[in-house]
């Protein structure tokens, strides 16, 4: 029986954030996605008032967001015992020496520089996709 996964995507380009989804679709990793458009959708999804609540498998997470930057995003996550330890990818238009910096810093797993081409931004999804929720070993999550 195939593995289901959770995925959650920080995006507040509606473009991108399509784009992201056909990638994971032509995979066949669409199984389960949650989309917030912005670190508060994102900090509520991942803090509920239920703590019942499942956690995502992956975040990719993009830094320039309304109301709460990612940046903040992964500072919270990375505070908080129940999701200090999930796997986040930066995937984001900037490729500045100090967001990748603050963002290794604070924690992420990896950063991606999103590809402004689109059969190389498909593809790159495609790739990271794979790895994460296919060949990499999660580490164990307390739910």
């Amino acid at each position: 029986m195939p593995q289901t996964y959770t995925l959650l995507i920080v995006e507040d380009n509606p473009d991108d954030v399509e784009l992201t989804l056909l990638a994971f679709e032509q995979t066949g990793l669409e199984d389960n996605i949650v989309i917030a458009r912005d670190g508060v959708e994102a900090i509520d999804y991942l803090f509920p008032q239920n703590k019942s609540q499942s956690l995502p498998d992956l975040i990719l997470l993009d830094l320039q967001l309304p109301r709460i930057n990612g940046l903040e995003v992964l500072r919270q996550i990375r505070a908080n015992e129940r999701t200090r330890l999930l796997p986040i990818v930066i995937l984001t238009t900037s490729n500045e020496e100090n967001d990748r910096l603050q963002s290794y810093g604070l924690g992420c797993n990896s950063y991606i520089q999103k590809p402004v081409d689109f059969e190389r931004f498909l593809n790159v999804i495609q790739q990271m996709g794979l790895y994460w929720l296919q060949i990499n070993s999660p580490p164990p999550i307390v739910q």
